[in-house]
C-alpha cells in the first residue's frame, strides 16, 4: 500500500531536526512504523541524518530485510528499530542516538533520573543495557535481531533504554513523541550532572509527576507548536505536522 507523502516528509524533517539540535551527528537514526503494515517500518538508507531526503527512505520488514533496497546500503543497527517494533505494538517511532551527555549514566551506577518537566516523557526509570552481558566482547553495535531483541527486552515497557558506552534508544507512540524525548533527554542529563556537582541532594520528578505527564496526548496542539518551531529551525516553513497522525 502507498505511504502518505506527509509521513515521508515528517521522517525527513525528524532526521534533520535531530541533527540540527545536536542529538544526532554523522551517526544515529530515526524510524517510523509503516502506517498500514505494522510488520514494516520506514528508515533512511545509511546516510548522515542532516542529509536525509525523501529518496533515501526505505521500507523494511521487522527483521531488517528490504528487497527493494538494491543499491542503498542500510544502517548496520537497523535491528534496534525492528526488534522494538516487534516487541512493542504501541510504539510507532524509534530514535537511536549517541549523545555524549547520557554516556556517563550508561557506564556508572548513577541512574539517569528525570529532573526537568520537559523530559518527564522519559519515564521515572531508565534501564541500562550492556551488550557484553549476553554477547561477550563485541564492537558494541546492534548488528542482528538476536542482539536487537535482547535490547528490546531491557527496554521492556519503558520509553528509553541506555546502551552501555554507546548511547540510547527511544520508543515513541508517534514520531513527534520519539523526537521530543530524544531532544530533551540529553538536556535532562546535562542539568542532572550540573546539579550533582552542586549538591549530593537532587530532587528528581516523582513517579506521580511523571505519570501525570505521561497521560498527555502525543498528538496534542502543544505537540504541533513544538514541531512547527523545530521545522522552522531547519528552514522549513511548510510543515504540516503529519507527525500527529500516528498516535498509538
Amino acid at each position: 500500500m502507498s505511504i502518505p507523502a506527509t509521513l515521508i516528509e515528517d521522517l525527513v524533517h525528524a532526521n534533520r531536526i535531530l541533527a540540527r539540535e545536536g542529538v544526532l551527528d554523522a551517526y544515529g537514526h530515526v524510524s517510523v512504523r509503516h502506517p498500514s503494515r505494522p510488520d514494516r517500518y520506514l528508515l533512511s538508507r545509511s546516510r548522515s541524518p542532516e542529509l536525509v531526503g525523501a529518496g533515501d527512505i526505505v521500507e523494511y520488514s521487522l527483521d531488517g530485510d528490504s528487497p527493494e533496497n538494491a543499491g542503498k546500503p542500510p544502517y548496520m543497527e537497523r535491528f534496534i528499530h525492528g526488534a522494538i517494533y516487534e516487541a512493542r505494538p504501541d510504539v510507532h517511532a524509534v530514535v537511536h542516538s549517541h549523545a555524549d551527555e547520557v554516556l556517563p549514566f550508561s557506564i556508572t551506577d548513577i541512574p539517569l533520573r528525570p529532573v526537568i518537566h520537559v523530559a518527564s516523557d522519559m519515564g521515572d526509570r531508565v534501564p541500562v543495557w550492556d551488550i557484553r552481558d549476553g554477547f561477550g566482547d563485541t564492537n558494541l553495535l546492534v548488528t542482528n535481531m538476536q542482539q536487537g531483541r535482547d535490547l528490546a527486552r531491557a527496554l521492556a515497557e519503558n520509553r528509553v533504554v541506555l546502551m552501555r558506552g554507546h548511547g540510547f534508544s527511544v520508543a515513541g507512540r508517534n514520531l513527534f513523541e520519539a523526537v521530543r524525548i530524544a531532544m530533551y533527554l540529553p538536556r535532562n542529563a546535562r542539568i542532572l550532572m550540573e546539579a550533582m556537582r552542586m549538591s549530593d541532594s537532587v530532587k528528581a520528578l516523582s513517579p506521580g509527576e511523571v505519570a501525570i505527564r505521561s497521560k498527555m496526548d502525543p498528538a496534542a496542539p502543544s505537540a504541533k507548536r513544538a514541531w512547527e518551531y523545530w521545522c522552522r529551525r531547519i528552514n522549513h516553513r511548510g510543515c504540516g505536522c503529519g507527525a500527529e497522525q500516528q498516535a498509538g
